[in-house]
């Protein structure tokens, strides 16, 4: 199965036993439709909890705002409550993950000193054009 969305928050590694690790993160899939006779459409979201068993060092790059293309499967986690009261959740076991569009930085501090340069050192004052 494959699904594609942004990350809604930074992913989070939790050790599971002495050597397994797991990445668990939650995406929204937008999704829109038109209701019989209306004019306007109706906008959706659906958000779904993930976990990613292959590697802990992805959770690096999955970031918040981080698009991403998952391939997996869908997992039932069902449990009583203290009222006694049966609930389940879905969660989609990612084998593969493919990021499409990395987050915009939020202000000019989140880029790389290195990457920065001064113009005026760099650029002559009078150019011939």
């Amino acid at each position: 199965m494959e699904i594609s969305g942004r990350i809604t928050k930074d992913a989070v590694t939790a050790k599971v036993s002495n050597d397994r690790e797991v990445v668990n993160f939650s995406i929204a899939v937008n999704d829109s439709y038109r209701p019989k006779g209306a004019s306007e459409l109706k906008k959706i979201v659906t958000y779904i909890d993930c976990s990613y068993w292959m590697g802990s060092k992805m959770a690096q790059w999955l970031k918040k705002g981080t698009m991403v293309e998952l391939f997996g499967r869908i997992g039932l986690n069902v449990y009583t409550n203290a009222e006694g009261k049966a609930l389940g959740s879905l969660t989609f076991h990612t084998s593969n993950i493919k990021i499409l569009v990395f987050p915009k930085a939020e202000n000019a501090s989140a880029v790389p000193p290195s990457a920065k340069k001064n113009t005026s050192e760099n650029e002559p004052d009078d150019l011939p054009f």
